[in-house]
């Protein structure tokens, strides 16, 4: 991942960032982005920040479940200084699973500018190795489903750098998702296709705001997901993946804000997975 190097330490820079993100979050009060006054704030440096901000949520009590994947759109890495996409822990805190009637609400006032953002999450059954193809990545996935992802920032405006959203949480602020439609051996070829060709309207009250398809990911969630877990390799002590662990894939349409009152829903085809639907409150 370019200059992402393995091994970042809490350092006295980083606990500092990792606090002053920590507050900003819980008071609801933002910050300039890291990188306006540390220029030299890099990707290992933010991804040390992540894993700080990690061991202090362990700590009180908040347990890692998965992993959000960002910054999935390659057409804006070059001048965005990327070669892969981003990420950052999720928690149980923060990502549930909605009704079986896929209807769902969410005080979306406690989180800082959000957006919704309607992702793909795979279950993972066993842990992809960097170097695994598609056909490989899909035995490694027990179950899919799709959700909306609430992604924060706390700094204003939505401007920032790749460093400054990986601090700041990898942008997670909660994902809520559907029903988990478990893959058979069997059905994998045909999974990887649906993946890569499906189709998705978000809707706000009832009009259509957006559309999307699968390969919108990087040509899809199972591409998403390899360049995650090639990345996340770089740091198996910070960032390990287990068996279990729900990663979302990045967004499928563009990413939209959000404000209490509003009703946003979901329409699929071409896959099988239940539409959704989100009250913000």
């Amino acid at each position: 991942m370019g200059e992402v190097m393995p091994g970042a330490e809490a350092s006295g820079d980083v606990i500092s960032v990792a606090t002053r993100i920590l507050e900003a979050s819980a008071a609801k009060a933002p910050i300039a982005p890291i990188t306006d006054s540390d220029t030299a704030f890099d990707l290992r440096r933010a991804y040390a920040v992540s894993a700080e901000i990690a061991r202090r949520r362990s700590r009180r009590g908040e347990r890692r479940i998965g992993w959000k994947i960002g910054f999935t759109n390659s057409a804006i890495w070059q001048q965005q200084g990327l070669d892969a996409p981003i990420w950052g822990p999720m928690y149980d805190k923060t990502a549930a699973p909605i009704d079986q009637d896929g209807v769902a609400e969410f005080p979306v006032d406690r989180l800082l500018e959000p957006r919704i953002e309607p992702e793909i999450g795979l279950r993972l059954a066993s842990v992809p190795s960097p170097d695994m193809h598609e056909s490989e990545l899909i035995g490694c996935i027990d179950a899919v489903t799709h959700g909306f992802e609430i992604v924060q920032l706390v700094y204003p405006g939505w401007r920032l750098k790749p460093a400054d959203a990986i601090a700041a949480f990898g942008m997670h602020g909660a994902y809520r998702y559907g029903k988990l439609i478990p893959i058979a051996a069997a059905e994998g070829a045909s999974w990887i296709e649906m993946l890569r060709s499906f189709t998705i309207t978000l809707l706000r009250d009832g009009v259509a705001m957006d559309r999307g398809t699968g390969a919108n990911v990087l040509g899809g969630p199972l591409s998403a997901l390899r360049h995650f877990v090639s990345g996340a390799s770089l740091f198996p002590d910070d960032f390990p993946l287990r068996a279990g662990d729900l990663v979302t894939t990045g967004t499928l349409t563009r990413a939209l804000p959000v404000a209490p009152g509003e009703s946003w829903s979901t329409e699929l085809s071409g896959i099988p997975l239940m539409p959704m639907k989100i009250f913000f409150t």
